[in-house]
């Protein structure tokens, strides 16, 4: 009867780590198509890329977001930050690697 007890237990255990592992990042605010109030720049975030289009053409790379920091990485190079200053469901700021503030709007 304890070896059943403790395989339950080791099971409930992993049930609970993969469900969590499997489970959204809950970042569904920061995904979506987004444009710069001037118009200039457009940005698209989905599940695994960070899409930024500015006046040349878009650049697709893959990124994580750890705090309110976005890092992305361009053909293994050092990662990019981008932090985030404000978000909500129609507003973006970020703060671009070379201090430049751009707010975005969907």
């Amino acid at each position: 009867m304890k070896n059943y007890l403790l395989i339950l237990v080791h099971v409930i255990c992993a049930l609970v780590l993969i469900s969590a592992a499997c489970s959204e990042t809950g970042n569904s605010s920061l995904k979506g198509k987004w444009r710069s109030t001037d118009g200039k720049t457009q940005l698209q975030i989905t599940g695994k890329q960070f899409i930024l289009s500015e006046e040349a053409e878009p650049v697709a790379e893959d990124y994580f977001v750890k705090g309110d920091t976005i890092f992305t990485s361009f053909e293994g190079s050092a990662p990019t930050k981008f932090v985030i200053q404000q978000l909500d469901n129609k507003n973006l700021k970020l703060l671009y690697p070379d201090s430049l503030s751009v707010a975005f709007v969907r």
